[in-house]
Parts: C-alpha cells; structure tokens; sequence
C-alpha cells in the first residue's frame, strides 16, 4: 500500500485501528531525494515531466508531493497521466521537446507497462528516476527508493511498517545511451552500478 493514512485506509500508521495491518511504502516521503539524484545527473534541470495514474490514489499523493517538491526546487513540472497502456505513446509524444528529465510515479498500471515505458523514455532520449529498481534492471537510468525483497521479508513480523533499506541503482548503459554522464560523486553513493 502507498499511503494507506492518505488514502483513508487507516487513521494513522501508528495506531491504524480496525482490522488492517501490513507494510506500506511511502514514496511520497522519497521524492525530494529522487530529485535530488536526478538532478545530479541531469545537469541544468528546468522542465520536468511528472507521469502518473491520476485514477490511482496513491500515485495521486505521490503526483502532488512531487509538484510540491520539484515547485521549490524552481522546477518547471508538468503532469501526465496514464489511465491506460494506450497513454503511453501520446504521453512520450507531448513530453519529447518539452521536458529534460521525468520523474514516473508507480503504481500497478504503471509496473505492469515498466517496459514499454522504458523503452518509450529512451527513443524519446529522456533520463528518469524510479521509485524500484525493477525499472532499471529492466534499462532505466535509476532508482532510489525501498529495498522490496528486504520490505518483503521484513512482512511476517510486522515490526516497522516502514522501509529502513533504501538503494540507489545506476544502469550505466542507459547513461551512455542516452548521453549522460554519470558524477563520480553520484556513483561512489549508488549501492549498485549496472555496467
């Protein structure tokens, strides 16, 4: 569950009350360092593109913490979204020309397209963060967010409900493809380099 406090689901993470438990993920909270990491790479960031599901509420709260954020950083964002895998081909289309970087917001529509969406951002010849590192293991630049494996281990005890390992993932081929070069200071802080 992205936000199971903003969604209504519970009253609050530490007293959820009723009968739901589980682990949640909270990307929201992520977003500045995803910025942050893809501004190192994406030298003169300005205009970034936000692609979301806006039929999904949790992308919806992640989609506004990421205008929040890139808004203070003095980033000119503008969002799309994807309510289809139709959307794909016409969201790149608009978004090619008009954006240096974009910034994807997950959720199943948008994990189940991963790579038709990857393949999309580099014939467009645009750098992304994500918020898994299945993107970049299957060609995106990088990832910054929960260690899934680890959160999946860690939901049979139910101790913290948050992730406490987080990993940032380079695919360095994706880097060259698309004319990037990665700072030796952002590599020596990625906990892998995909060569």
């Amino acid at each position: 569950m992205a936000d199971p406090v903003g969604t209504g689901l519970v009253a609050s993470l530490g007293r959820p009350g009723g009968n739901v438990t589980g682990l949640s993920v909270q990307s929201v909270e992520t977003s500045a360092k995803q910025l942050e990491f893809l501004r190192g790479v994406v030298v003169g960031l300005r205009r970034l593109a936000i692609i979301a599901n806006p039929g999904s509420p949790g992308a919806v709260l992640e989609m506004r913490a990421v205008e929040k954020v890139a808004q203070s950083l003095g980033l000119d964002a503008a969002t799309h979204g994807l309510r289809s895998a139709q959307d794909i081909a016409p969201a790149f289309d608009i978004i090619k020309g008009h954006a240096d970087a974009f910034y994807l917001v997950a959720d199943p529509l948008v994990l189940s397209n991963r790579d038709r969406i990857i393949h999309s951002a580099l014939n467009a010849g645009l750098p992304a963060i994500y918020g898994s590192r299945e993107y970049v293991d299957a060609g995106g630049l990088m990832s910054y967010g929960p260690n899934l494996p680890d959160l999946y281990r860690r939901a049979a005890d139910f101790v913290d409900k948050q992730p406490t390992k987080f990993e940032l993932v380079i695919n360095l081929k994706t880097a060259r493809a698309l004319g990037l070069t990665i700072p030796d200071k952002l590599l020596a802080l990625a906990d892998e380099v995909i060569e």
